[in-house]
């Protein structure tokens, strides 16, 4: 059986699942765009007062003291941002215990280069906003969109390495993590000590589950629950819940597959016949297959390919609708905001990109990959000032009211100009004219 296909290897069990997570963020980018498309067009109608309107009201519930209501934007900013940012820690988490990134100085090179993508455009956005009514707003131009910068690599195709994609996508998700942590202390409340200790004790209930090998999800679920009120409660942002538990979930399988062989075995060596039904040997031994089948992915990969297309499909559209709309109007535009915003994710994050890998690499922290020239890793770094998810998450938190549509203008201006750079100076370094340039000899 199976002996018409060519035989598996090791490295398939990683290259799967990540073609698998680019192909889906590849897809779910054209639906974003969509609704990016749509909230624009929507809040620059008729219908703008009614559509901003929507996300304003106010839903939740209220049990005697207990009180838990919020607009139906933070609703989304909130909660089901959560499930976006455990999706991206359990793909993280994978890549660093199975995949490409479980190569230290490999994965060294994305996080500094990560590191200086933030660090950077902060700086830069500082300096220009200074002590302005915006300056609280520097975590904005931090991190990259990962589902919007996978798109732009998809219209490439083949011609972009596998080393860039790999480098950029977790340098993605690196920053998405980085900015979470920026989220939960430098724009989450006052803290309160008691909420605090509830959410670390039910990390702690959690941790002791996987160690004593619990493995009924909704418990997980209920417990994960119970993290996430605590987190809101404790004035940290409650999203921190999902990368968290993202992070914590295991990458190994339970059941080895020379031990799922076994069991499958087991069932196939029985006879036909009536023998399966009642309580017997037959029986048992069907019922251990079919944990042993499940228990044969682990917790990661079980979970990534369940909750990513939803993630991917309906929760990054949502947050696009519900965050993406603005009344475009000159005149109320807010040039300070606007220019450090756009400079620290248009100038500051490929700066900060290839200056910090160059320090890594340079000080033997970090190692490059032989098919990752610098300047294509250099034109690969211009995709990352695409900021559209968590930057219009964090401008939200920080600009007020009468700065947030300056801010966003900013975030969206910045994103299709560095779309617009990385595509066009990737297309014409991977170009066939280009390649035969490079391999013509030198006087």
């Amino acid at each position: 059986m199976g002996l018409e296909k060519l035989p598996s290897e090791p490295v398939d069990r990683v290259a799967k699942p990540f073609n698998r997570f680019l192909q889906i963020e590849a897809a779910a980018s054209g639906v974003l765009l969509l609704c990016v498309a749509a909230a624009l067009a929507l809040s620059n109608s008729a219908l703008s007062a009614r559509f901003l309107a929507l996300w304003e009201i106010h839903a939740g519930i209220r049990i005697d003291h207990i009180e838990l209501l919020r607009s139906l934007t933070r609703w989304i900013n909130d909660g089901l941002m959560t499930l976006f940012f455990f999706v991206g820690a359990l793909e993280l988490k994978r890549e660093i215990v199975l995949g490409e990134l479980s190569n230290p100085r490999i994965a060294t090179l994305s996080l500094a280069a990560a590191f200086g993508g933030m660090i950077v455009p902060a700086i830069l956005f500082y300096v220009l906003e200074g002590s302005g009514a915006g300056s609280h707003g520097w975590g904005a131009v931090m991190a990259t969109d990962t589902a919007l910068l996978i798109g732009c690599l998809a219209i490439l195709g083949s011609r972009i390495p596998q080393s860039l994609r790999l480098f950029l996508l977790s340098l993605a998700i690196f920053d998405d993590i980085g900015a979470i942590v920026v989220v939960a202390f430098g724009y989450g409340g006052s803290l309160h000590w008691a909420a605090v200790g509830w959410g670390a004790a039910g990390i702690l209930i959690v941790a002791g589950m996987a160690r004593i090998g619990i493995r009924n999800l909704p418990i997980y679920c209920l417990f994960g629950g119970g993290i996430w009120l605590a987190l809101d409660a404790s004035g940290i942002h409650p999203t921190v819940a999902g990368l968290v538990l993202g992070l914590m979930t295991p990458a190994r399988s339970w059941v080895s597959d020379h031990r799922l062989h076994a069991i499958l075995g087991r069932v196939l060596a029985y006879p036909r016949g009536n023998h399966w039904s009642g309580d017997t040997q037959d029986r048992k031994d069907l019922r251990r297959a079919a944990v042993a089948a499940r228990e044969a992915l682990s917790p990661v990969e079980r979970l990534e390919i369940a909750l990513h297309p939803w993630v991917a499909f309906a929760v990054m559209p949502v947050f696009a609708l519900a965050n993406a709309g603005l009344r475009i109007s000159p005149a109320d535009v807010d040039r300070a905001p606007f220019m450090a915003v756009f400079l620290g994710l248009f100038v500051g994050k490929p700066i900060g990109v290839v200056l910090f890998s160059y320090m890594a690499v340079k000080c033997r922290l970090a190692e490059r990959p032989q098919d990752l020239p610098w300047r294509l890793l250099a034109a690969g770094a211009l995709l990352t000032g695409i900021g559209f998810t968590m930057a219009l998450l964090i401008a939200a938190l920080a600009f007020g009211s009468g700065l947030l549509n300056s801010a966003k203008l900013g975030i969206l201006a910045a994103s299709i100009a560095s779309a617009a750079s990385g595509v066009i100076a990737l297309a014409w370094l991977t170009s066939p004219q280009t390649r035969r340039e490079d391999l013509k000899p030198t006087a």
